[in-house]
């Protein structure tokens, strides 16, 4: 099996060849290997855990965009107003140093809300990074941004940097895991509300997809998740609606797990994702609604990997149609699925062009421009996408 097999296999990670290639090769220099194919034969799980370790991304800092701190303070606020004898549960999945679980932790404690009312749970596939979690020691690299107020209140300088108070780290429980190994059956519907940011990013669809239904179990039918922007797209695409809550992506169940029903009023501040669509073309008698049909049919075909027959699809509708925004979406998708990174650029690149303001391409589009390397392009698609999103959201639209 390949290394970029083992890897995904192992932690559902959409990487390219050249990334776990490279991941291979620094593992075999500290080993002091030079043949693959016997490292590959050899490989356990000590040394694919130790492999693992160099294709994680554990960066992060403390209080990350901040927006998702507030408003999960303002929803555990809210929850023990009404019952307030109720613990509550937090989970942080990845939770990388633990800088988002003790952000969490600080935001409560500045609110007031007493310790024993919230536990957090943190999980992460990394050991290294559990492992830094629990020292609750941190560089200046971990503190961004000019509102600082908190450093001062719950860390102390030590060792060239910054411990956090026993107080803040005794609130979380840190341990290594991977989502995809979670025991969902006993912890079903636990969370209250679960924070996995930037993590599908690096999955393809399938991963995506499996991820969403694991997180869903892991949700409360009344929870809150909260995801980065680049994956509402995704987890819409896989049993979420997104919210309007100002500075934070957050999501929640689009249809309750029968447990438990979600109260009215949740459900009507959700924003419900529209379809992928093309710019309405001119007037013509009969065109627009089998346009339509076909390119509904596609993104069916594609999410079920009929790659060929969404890719047909799509040819034909631009046939008829050659503005059709929607198409070269699809077919950025079926390229995407197809590992051909390039082709996906440019057909999304021509979506975007035709439909400036089509957020999943624009997700997509930064994402593979950074993957590529091409940074000043990421930033900028990365910068639209948020813009788009936060526009509509203040609009009550789907994003």
């Amino acid at each position: 099996m390949s290394p970029r097999r083992l890897l995904q296999h192992a932690t559902g990670l959409n990487l390219s060849e050249a990334e776990a290639e490279r991941a291979m090769r620094e593992r075999m220099a500290q080993l002091g290997v030079s043949d693959s194919r016997a490292y590959l034969r050899a490989l356990g799980v000590g040394e694919l855990n130790a492999l693992t370790e160099l294709v994680v991304v554990p960066e992060s800092w403390l209080f990350r965009d901040a927006g998702a701190f507030r408003a999960a303070t303002d929803f555990v606020q809210r929850r023990l107003a009404v019952q307030p004898a109720r613990t509550l549960r937090i989970l942080s999945l990845p939770c990388a140093g633990g800088e988002e679980p003790y952000s969490m932790a600080m935001a409560l404690d500045m609110a007031g809300v007493e310790a024993a009312s919230v536990r957090i749970d943190a999980i992460d596939l990394s050991h290294q990074s559990i492992a830094r979690a629990l020292t609750g020691h941190y560089t200046r690299n971990a503190f961004r941004g000019t509102e600082l107020a908190f450093r001062d209140r719950y860390f102390s300088v030590r060792d060239g940097g910054y411990q956090l108070c026993d107080a803040m780290r005794s609130r979380i429980g840190f341990r290594q895991g991977n989502l995809f190994a979670l025991d969902a059956a006993s912890l079903g519907g636990q969370y209250d509300i679960v924070f996995c940011r930037n993590l599908l990013i690096y999955f393809d669809d399938p991963a995506a997809h499996a991820a969403a239904a694991v997180l869903r179990s892991l949700l409360a039918d009344d929870g809150l998740l909260f995801t980065g922007y680049a994956e509402v797209p995704a987890l819409c695409r896989h049993g979420f609606a997104a919210l309007r809550i100002p500075g934070a992506f957050a999501l929640e169940k689009e249809t309750p797990d029968p447990v438990r029903p979600v109260p009215a009023l949740r459900r009507a501040q959700a924003v419900r994702p529209a379809p992928a669509r093309a710019p309405t073309p001119a007037a013509r008698p009969g065109a627009a609604a089998p346009a339509l049909d076909d390119l509904a049919q596609a993104r069916r075909r594609a999410d079920g990997g009929d790659y060929e027959g969404a890719a047909a699809l799509c040819h034909a509708l631009l046939a008829r149609d050659p503005a059709s925004a929607g198409a070269y979406f699809v077919l950025g998708l079926v390229s995407e699925c197809r590992q051909q990174p390039a082709e996906a650029v440019a057909y999304w690149r021509r979506c975007v062009y035709l439909q400036p303001d089509h957020y999943e391409a624009l997700c997509h589009l930064a994402l593979l421009t950074r993957a590529s390397g091409d940074t000043r392009s990421a930033d900028a698609f990365q910068e639209r996408a948020a813009r788009i999103y936060g526009r509509r959201q203040a609009d009550g639209g789907s994003a």
